[in-house]
């Protein structure tokens, strides 16, 4: 009997992290030309962007309750207790579909102890905040200390980000056509953040791709709190040369010296395309810093 945290693919939670805590992450399914992969295991970012600019056809449903079945089963029959951090429901439908999963296997398990967490993060948003709890198993937090972590951790959450095409936001239907047809001949380029509920929201529209990167970071300082001692996640649609340089301005502007870094993955990289930048960050000191030590 163990407690477990577990997450799934959208996380975008870096290997390094998954392989220093064993951390289970359930993968999320993509559809490439009708065939199922799933990501993070027979489907990677490094090649999934390649396929993306190919222009095949790509779509991508929530993990359903039959596969959280099949992930959690294994932690009833074992009597661990688990805490699942998923996918913000104002974007996917993941926690429904855990839940109904967890209700069956009550039915079977009825001693089984499940916390399933909304997130109402997104990509690394939800990633930090995993990272963030397992450090605290790691150093000694209780479990309610745990699951408070996580509840504040994902409430103070920031996430903010910028596309370099409009044309996947647009095939996603997140977007107008007429608005992407006007925004790409201006060249718009807009900062989307994850909001209070979880979901996407427009909040600005910036001309060009290096004043919209320039945008993010000054953004990053208006909202940000003592970043010189935070944790930041900088997500990647395959643009790894931009992410350095994001990286380079945070510590010569704010001071910054920690980065939790990795690509946007398939689930969420389809909808948002290659070159997509991300910024995760803290609006508050964390009160349980005593125990995010790596």
């Amino acid at each position: 009997m163990a407690l477990r945290i577990i997450t799934d693919s959208a996380s975008d939670t870096p290997k390094w992290v998954i392989e220093k805590y064993n951390l289970h992450v359930i993968p999320t399914p993509v559809v490439i030309d009708e065939k199922d992969y799933f990501d993070g295991s027979t489907i990677f970012p490094e090649e999934f962007y390649d396929i993306l600019r190919s222009g095949k056809d790509i779509k991508t449903y929530h993990i359903n309750s039959q596969m959280f079945y099949d992930n959690f089963l294994p932690y009833a029959k074992a009597k661990d207790e688990v805490i699942y951090i998923c996918f913000s429901t104002g974007i996917a439908g993941t926690y429904n579909a855990a839940n109904i999963a967890k209700t069956e296997l009550l039915e079977e398990y009825p001693d089984f102890d499940l916390t399933i967490i909304d997130s109402k993060c997104a990509s690394l948003g939800f990633g930090l905040a995993t990272y963030y709890a397992l450090m605290m198993q790691k150093n000694g937090a209780s479990k309610q200390e745990i699951i408070d972590g996580i509840h504040w951790h994902c409430e103070h959450m920031e996430h903010i980000f910028t596309v370099n095409t409009l044309e996947y936001l647009l095939k996603g239907g997140r977007l107008s056509k007429t608005s992407a047809i006007a925004g790409s001949l201006l060249d718009i380029k807009p900062i989307i953040q994850v909001n209070d509920v979880g979901a996407l929201e427009s909040i600005e529209k910036v001309r060009g791709r290096q004043k919209s990167l320039k945008r993010l970071i000054e953004i990053v300082g208006e909202r940000g709190k003592n970043l010189e001692k935070q944790t930041i996640g900088i997500a990647h649609g395959d643009d790894a040369k931009t992410m350095e340089i994001m990286k380079e301005q945070l510590s010569n502007t704010y001071g910054c010296r920690s980065y939790l870094d990795n690509y946007v993955g398939c689930a969420i990289g389809a909808h948002t395309g290659p070159g997509i930048i991300g910024m995760i960050f803290m609006n508050e000191t964390s009160p349980y810093e005593k125990y995010l030590t790596d």
